[in-house]
């Protein structure tokens, strides 16, 4: 098995895509990076978001590695392969759809799909250095996505250029449209603690482009992560639990599935409390703001052999995982790192269902 891509191609020549292995293609097996869907049988069906973009004339050249059973953030996956990051031989990918942001990194597909349920798009496109959207929560079709039932979990598309954002955007959904943002934006930068060389630039890049702007709280920022990976985890131990202990999981994705078995109907009940709050905190703020900027990531991608020696990364998506748990499109945007040639990223998140908005706010970044 290929480290990036599952080869093969479907349809005519046109704009280019490849899809996350957990996403349904006819004609292909959906393995979700794990060796329990090794001899799984071939998709009866396209996924609905994958027929909407081959009638629009895309073409898909493969299907794309991820962390296995899109329950990781750093991407490596000993089973299926783990994608070297473009920008960094030496750094984590990202997950959970690695494969996806790497083969967008590399210039191969004008657009990738991945899936987001607590970052695993923002995150992963942050760490190669490309644009990737999580639509509004319940904008894209989940019909032939994998786990099929999630209150978190969105497709959304990667890409190197803006415009294949909102290209593909538009041919996964009739209701999306080219937009652009009157008069001067309005920014509330959220005061968080990161790499201050990130917040740094991500003052720089907004002042360069004459926003308005004043530094604002999400005071229930840190509880809306771990509300959501209190959701993540019940979600997932449903529709993966019954895998563990066959020798068939990575030896990452079992512990944490066992771990999140422990969750409980009080926590449960108590993250839908902090999900109804928090998400009344960002709308008040949206009222007042045309978006939230924030960084994605609170420092550089980790290198693999930290995290292969046990650095913990789990506080890579707590500027990520929130807006899961809240449903508001969140755009990661590559940025200069200051005095590197890496790139890193700011978020941008808009009001729901103003995805179109969101993108046409990230073009004056360009």
């Amino acid at each position: 098995m290929s480290p990036l891509v599952i080869e093969g191609r479907i349809g005519e020549a046109g704009r280019t895509v490849a899809i996350k292995d957990s996403v349904d293609v006819a004609g292909w097996p959906t393995r979700c990076g794990s060796r329990a869907f090794e001899h799984a049988a071939s998709a009866q069906d396209h996924a609905t978001v994958v027929k909407a973009l081959l009638d629009d004339g895309w073409q898909i050249i493969g299907k794309t590695v991820l962390h296995e059973l899109a329950f990781g953030v750093t991407g490596i996956n000993e089973w299926a392969g783990t994608p070297v990051n473009p920008q960094a031989a030496d750094r984590i990918p990202g997950g959970s759809s690695s494969g996806s942001a790497v083969i967008a990194a590399q210039g191969r597909v004008d657009v990738a799909l991945g899936t987001d349920t607590g970052g695993s798009v923002r995150m992963p496109a942050a760490c190669c250095g490309v644009f990737g959207l999580k639509p509004s929560f319940g904008r894209l079709s989940r019909h032939g996505v994998y786990p099929a039932s999630s209150s978190l979990d969105v497709v959304g598309p990667m890409a190197r250029h803006l415009e294949m954002i909102v290209a593909a955007m538009i041919s996964m959904d009739s209701t999306f449209s080219t937009h652009k943002p009157l008069g001067q934006l309005r920014a509330g930068l959220v005061d968080v603690s990161c790499d201050p060389a990130i917040e740094e630039a991500i003052r720089d890049e907004v002042v360069r482009r004459g926003w308005a702007w004043e530094v604002v709280k999400l005071p229930l920022l840190d509880q809306a992560f771990e509300a959501a990976l209190t959701v993540i985890n019940a979600e997932t131990w449903a529709a993966y639990g019954h895998y563990t202990g066959q020798g068939l999981l990575g030896s990452d994705v079992e512990a944490r599935l066992l771990s999140a078995a422990k969750t409980d109907a009080v926590a449960l009940q108590a993250a839908d409390s902090v999900r109804v709050a928090f998400s009344e905190q960002v709308d008040r703020l949206l009222e007042r703001f045309d978006t939230l900027v924030l960084p994605s990531l609170p420092r550089l991608p980790p290198l693999l052999v930290d995290v292969q020696k046990g650095e913990s990364v789990i506080d890579l998506t707590r500027f990520l995982r929130p807006f899961n748990l809240s449903g508001h499109p969140a755009l990661s945007v590559p940025i200069p790192y200051p005095g590197s040639s890496l790139k890193t990223s700011l978020q941008l998140i808009g009001s729901r269902g103003e995805d179109a908005r969101l993108c046409a706010i990230a073009d004056t970044f360009l």
